[in-house]
């Protein structure tokens, strides 16, 4: 791999064996994340010490500067342009071990855990362990789909993104938006400004501008998504699950969530099935969503409405779930009103949604899926 050019090494190396289709507009981006894979090898790693460590330290009496690393890079653009693939080769070339890509619900859920074992300790500044744990043990932080709907979530995230830019952690987000537009109308909006100022110093913020949805060119495969709802769409969902489970007899999924029980009607092995009203009709959240996806390959959703302001919160869930499915590439099969393009044609939320329909439309090629259907059973 050249030491000049490590991201775009592996972006060339995509592209000739087909995995990348070669993109001018992304190409325009590799030159600022081969700059942070460089500037991370040449910053030393900071060397731990007694007495609680360097980050520890940072805070206290005593505080010695934290090592900086190189400047990092919000990535912003429409669904589909490959901010994710990019963000995924940085953390490739990146030739450091303390490193971490998430997703933006499986960080918060992190980052919840964290703050409520914080505030058992009856610590002040609960936000504060949970940046030193991570910085402790990440150099360079990769948060994919940055999307803030919550003034609670936008005030952690502000003060524990200050937390790991003082500790010289190196940041690499992506969203949909440009930092102007985040929690774009929200309560209490004015809160949440100075995150946006802290993001437009910190970061360098470069827009995607690829006028291509990759998602949308992606080839299909077997079908599994079936609209309109109606008794052919119902039949052919019937027939995949036999096909799945060899009609074996299903049980309930049931899963242990924070003390909580989530179920799911239908499973066997790691293949089940639910409907709409089951996982979204529910004050269900990304903790749920999370557990169901960690725990099947193939999940099989009935009845997927069409979605707008009357059903508003439902919707907001279904996005969250999609996300979840998406991250752990579980394989779905759904009966739907419409096409996924079509089920949120506008008003509130039909913004968001687009990503949510585009990665439904790259999650039906046939090559999706952490495993083969046929394994799924096993």
């Amino acid at each position: 791999m050249s030491v000049k050019a490590p991201v775009t090494a592996l972006y060339d190396a995509g592209v000739r064996d087909g995995r990348v289709r070669d993109d001018a507009a992304q190409r325009r981006v590799l030159p600022a994340l081969d700059a942070i894979v460089r500037g991370l090898a040449q910053t030393p790693a900071p060397r731990a010490q007694g007495g609680g460590g360097w980050f520890g330290r940072m805070f206290g009496a005593q505080a010695a500067p934290a090592p900086q690393g190189p400047r990092g890079l919000y990535l912003w653009g429409g669904v589909g342009r490959g901010k994710s693939m990019l963000m995924d080769l940085t953390v490739q070339a990146a030739p450091i071990a303390a490193k971490r890509r998430v997703h933006f619900h499986e960080f918060m859920q992190d980052v919840q855990a964290g703050l409520a074992a914080a505030r058992k300790t009856g610590a002040q500044d609960v936000v504060r362990p949970v940046a030193e744990r991570i910085a402790a043990e990440t150099r360079l932080f990769c948060f994919d789909e940055m999307q803030i709907t919550d003034i609670a979530d936008a005030m952690i995230v502000g003060r524990l993104f200050q937390l790991l830019f003082d500790a010289g952690v190196t940041v690499v987000t992506t969203s949909n938006r440009v930092p102007e537009d985040l929690y774009k109308d929200g309560l209490n909006r004015q809160l949440f400004l100075p995150f946006i100022a802290l993001i437009r110093q910190r970061l360098d913020v470069v827009k995607l501008d690829s006028d291509r949805d990759f998602r949308q060119g992606r080839a299909g495969g077997e079908q599994v998504w079936f609209a309109p709802l109606d008794a052919l769409a119902t039949r052919a969902m019937d027939a995949a699950w036999d096909d799945l489970t060899d009609c074996a007899a299903p049980v309930p999924l049931r899963l242990g969530v924070n003390g909580r029980t989530v179920e799911l009607p239908q499973s066997c092995g790691r293949v089940a099935r639910a409907s709409f009203d089951d996982l979204c009709g529910r004050p269900l959240g990304p903790a749920d969503y999370l557990a169901v996806a960690e725990a099947v390959d193939v999940l099989m959703i009935d009845g997927v409405p069409r979605l707008g302001a009357q059903n508003f919160d439902r919707a907001k869930r279904f996005v969250t779930l999609v996300d979840a499915l998406y991250e752990a590439k579980v394989r779905l099969f759904a009966s739907a009103a419409d096409e996924p393009e079509r089920l949120y044609p506008a008003g509130t939320g039909s913004f968001e949604f687009e990503r949510t329909a585009s990665r439904l439309r790259e999650m039906r090629a046939a090559t999706w899926g952490r495993t083969e259907a046929a394994e799924a059973t096993a």
